[in-house]
């Protein structure tokens, strides 16, 4: 072949040389102006937290000061002061590891265990998928601010309590996700073929079917994290959350609550900070369904 030659083939195949899934879905993503939105408010928030770790200690959300009482949001303290003259700002602010933790941890619990039993039951149907399905709608039968409450309460009030109470109720809906979703591509040629070769069924379901299922659970996922955000709020408002005196954003406000009428700021701030955080991954979820959309991919 000459030299002209191979210059042609070498332009045709790099013209119709097929992209990388995660180039082409960042570049549909990008394109997309409420998901970056969303990706910027919560990479801020990330930084918030990361900042909070380095620069805002235990002893600064704890420290009191009577003579600051009930302060109204001023340059010294851009959120105000609460009932014990303590730096709201530097509260939400600590407020955000145990936010995103549970916002990332409780989901990604949820969506372990869900898409393991999801996809055996898609996978292998019959009794299994009659076992697990009865099992599922047991468990989404449960109202899950209920369900929450009775494991903070069995297990305790911590962080890793009420972030296991938050993921268990995310289980069901990412079976019965991951469930459909391994419906659509099972019977699959390329599943055939790894099964004629003497693939294990286990193998075929974590190497073949997942990987080509992926997309709807990845959006799923992310919206969830909004959801499940406002979950560990509304656990922490009850008095089921992170234990007294740690700011979560759900027991600032319901600390507060009693001083609403003459320092509205103390719950307007973090109840801002839980709608920011669930409206970032609300808006990137909207964006990532767009963004993995086969339709779009042609």
């Amino acid at each position: 072949m000459s030299s002209k030659s191979k210059a042609v083939a070498s332009r045709i195949s790099e013209q119709y040389r097929r992209e990388p899934r995660f180039v082409m879905t960042w570049k549909r993503l990008r394109t997309n102006v409420g998901a970056i939105i969303g990706l910027v408010i919560l990479l801020i928030l990330i930084l918030a937290m990361l900042y909070s770790f380095i620069f805002v200690s235990y002893e600064d959300i704890t420290k009191m000061n009577g003579k600051h009482k009930y302060e109204p949001p001023s340059a010294e303290h851009p959120f105000g002061t609460d009932e014990m003259g303590r730096d709201l700002f530097k509260r939400c602010l600590y407020g955000t590891r145990y936010s995103i933790a549970i916002a990332f941890g409780a989901v990604g619990f949820g969506l372990i265990i869900g898409v393991f039993f999801g996809s055996i039951s898609g996978y292998f149907g019959g009794w299994v998928d009659q076992l697990i399905m009865r099992l599922t709608d047991i468990l989404t039968s449960i109202p899950g601010t209920l369900l929450g409450m009775v494991i903070v309460t069995i297990l305790g009030a911590r962080l890793i309590n009420l972030l296991i109470a938050v993921g268990v109720s995310c289980i069901g809906g990412f079976i019965r996700l991951s469930r459909a979703s391994v419906l659509t591509v099972r019977s699959n040629e390329y599943v055939e073929s790894a099964r004629a070769i003497g693939m294990s069924e286990f193998r075929i379901i974590f190497t073949q079917v997942l990987p080509n299922s992926i997309s709807p659970l990845i959006v799923s996922a992310t919206a969830r994290m909004g959801t499940s955000v406002l979950a560990a709020a509304g656990l922490s408002f009850l008095g089921f959350g992170v234990a007294v005196p740690l700011p979560e954003w759900g027991a600032l406000i319901s600390g507060s609550r009693n001083f609403l009428t003459y320092a509205p700021h103390l719950c307007y701030f973090p109840g801002l900070c839980i709608m920011a955080l669930a409206f970032a991954c609300a808006l990137l979820g909207d964006g990532l369904r767009d963004a993995l959309d086969p339709k779009l991919n042609k």
